[in-house]
This record gives structure tokens, C-alpha cells and sequence, in this order.
């Protein structure tokens, strides 16, 4: 019996191990490639195929009717950044911009107030996030009846003393300062929202910890919201740059960009309807396109999601 055994054991520890062959390992079911083909091929179809076609045009001096077109090289990039009446645009996204500024700060601050247990939080929620819910178109005919001369504003402005009729779209810094305004009043309880969402998602026990520290408000906010909410930080950042710069419904509606406060979209859209003048106008978008690239790119760079995080070995 010992022999016996014996003698099984090395059999079986020999026993041939079946190996699948390379072909049917390597054959997987195609399912998961056929429920991305839809999606893929809208994006591309929808997405970077008109991109494709941009940029050709761009290269070109098309009128958006005539079959026939012929290539200008870079003249029309050239004409973007050499025309006073083209440049200045960018000046007027400079309001814009810093109207982003005062609309990212409010927005974190209500943020943070809101995010502690107040009186009444409820209902300044609502109240900050209602004029997103508006339609663009109606709230430009609005503040449209708001800034015109003896308007709400006006008459608003009379009941403390201030006695006299003034064109506050007459002139391009007044029209500029008061439609980013409109854009600050209008977006920032985007902003508001979702800086909520990313506070409100911090651990209570940080907070705890923090008030058996001594560590008031302010303290809270630097050393723990502030750090735990800033990839979101950033998208705002990103998504307030290129608004600022891709401005359309609120100056088109209110001024149609006249008194110096055409935009950079309103500007293209005029080139390519208006002017006929389709090849610049897909110049002006592809520098509008690069412009937010770039301003996504630096934003990455300077302040990363994780700075604290080290690649991970191979």
C-alpha cells in the first residue's frame, strides 16, 4: 500500500495542465465597443468633423454661399490681431473677466455660509440659484427696461436722493459695466451650487475635530474647505474664463453690441450672417477655441487637482 502510493504521487503532480489555445484567449465579445460605436459616431459627426471643416475654412476666403473658395494661408488670423475694430473685442471680454472674479468670490462665500446651519439657509438658496433658472432671452428684455433712461434703476436710485436721468447703455465703459454685471447677477448661483455640493461633501468629523481645536470660521474655511474643494475650484475657473469669452444672449439682446459692447461671439456671428465673411469668421472661433485651451492648460499646470500626489511606481 505504501508502494502504491508512492508511486501515484509523482503521476500525479506530472499530470499535463490543459492550456487554452492563444487564439481563444485572446478572442473577447465585442459588446462593449457596439455601445460606444452610437456615441462615438455623434461626436464625431456633431463634434470634430465640424471642428475639421472650422478650421479648413479658416485657412480660406469662403463667404458661406459660393462653391468656390480659395486659400488665404494665415491672412485671416493676421486681420484678427492687425484690425483695431477686430481686437477689440478682447477689451470688452476684459469686463467679463473680472465680472467672473466678483462672481466666483460671491459664490464661495455664500457657499460657505450657507453650507453651516443657519436661519433661513433654505430659503437664500433658493433665492441665490433662481435667476440661473431664467431664460437668457427674457432676462436681457428685462434689465433692458431696468437701465433704460428713467427705468427702474432711475427711479430706484431717486428715492435716495439721486435726482436726474442717465443713458447707463449710452456709453461703452457704463454699457460694459452693467451687462457684466447682469452676467454676475444671472451666474452666480451656478457658482453658488456648486460649491454647495462640493462643501457639503467635506466629512462632519473634519469639522468637529477643527471646534475642539479652537479653530473658528475662518480657519475652517482656509485649512479645510478651501484645500478639499479645489478641483472644483478650478472648473469654475475654467468655465467662468470661457463664458466670459463666449458672451452672446444678455449684450445681444440689450445692445445688439453697439456703444463698444460687442463680444467676441457677436462679432463672429456678424462676420459669417451679417458680412458674409464665413472664412474669418471660422478664424475668430478657432482663436476663441485655442484661447480656452490655452487657459485650461495653464490652470492645470498652476493649480492641479493633487499637487500633493506622487506618480505611481511601474
Amino acid at each position: 500500500m505504501t508502494d502504491t502510493t508512492r508511486g501515484a504521487a509523482p503521476a500525479l503532480r506530472s499530470a499535463p495542465v490543459r492550456v487554452p489555445p492563444r487564439r481563444a484567449r485572446r478572442r473577447r465579445p465585442p459588446t462593449p465597443w457596439l455601445f460606444l460605436l452610437a456615441p462615438l459616431t455623434l461626436l464625431i459627426v456633431f463634434t470634430y468633423a465640424p471642428i475639421a471643416n472650422m478650421i479648413a475654412y479658416s485657412f480660406t476666403d469662403w463667404d458661406g454661399v459660393s462653391p468656390e473658395l480659395h486659400f488665404t494661408g494665415a491672412g485671416n488670423y493676421t486681420e484678427i490681431f492687425t484690425r483695431e475694430d477686430l481686437f477689440r473685442v478682447f477689451f470688452v471680454s476684459g469686463y467679463y473677466l473680472a465680472a467672473s472674479v466678483l462672481q466666483i468670490t460671491a459664490a464661495l462665500y455664500f457657499a460657505t455660509v450657507l453650507s453651516f446651519n443657519i436661519r433661513f439657509r433654505n430659503f437664500f438658496k433658493g433665492v441665490l440659484f433662481f435667476p440661473y433658472l431664467i431664460n437668457g432671452v427674457a432676462i436681457g428684455f428685462v434689465f433692458l427696461y431696468f437701465f433704460q433712461d428713467g427705468g427702474t434703476l432711475d427711479s430706484v436710485l431717486s428715492l435716495f436722493g439721486y435726482d436726474g436721468d442717465r443713458a447707463w447703455l449710452g456709453t461703452s465703459t457704463s454699457a460694459n459695466v452693467s451687462l457684466a454685471g447682469v452676467s454676475v447677477w444671472r451666474y452666480t448661483g451656478l457658482n453658488f451650487v456648486l460649491f454647495l455640493g462640493a462643501i457639503q461633501s467635506i466629512p462632519g468629523e473634519l469639522y468637529e475635530a477643527a471646534e475642539l481645536d479652537g479653530a473658528n470660521r475662518w480657519q475652517q474655511f482656509r485649512y479645510i474647505i478651501a484645500p478639499s474643494i479645489r478641483p472644483v475650484i478650478g472648473l469654475t475657473v475654467i468655465l467662468s474664463v470661457s463664458g466670459s469669452l463666449a458672451v452672446f444672449e444678455i449684450p445681444y439682446i440689450m445692445t445688439g453690441g453697439a456703444t463698444g459692447t460687442e463680444t467676441f461671439v457677436i462679432q463672429t456671428v456678424k462676420l459669417a450672417f451679417q458680412f458674409n465673411k464665413t472664412g474669418l469668421a471660422s478664424a475668430a472661433a478657432v482663436v476663441l477655441l485655442l484661447i480656452v485651451l490655452a487657459v485650461t492648460w495653464v490652470q492645470r499646470r498652476l493649480v492641479p487637482d493633487d499637487p500633493d500626489r506622487k506618480a505611481e511606481p511601474a
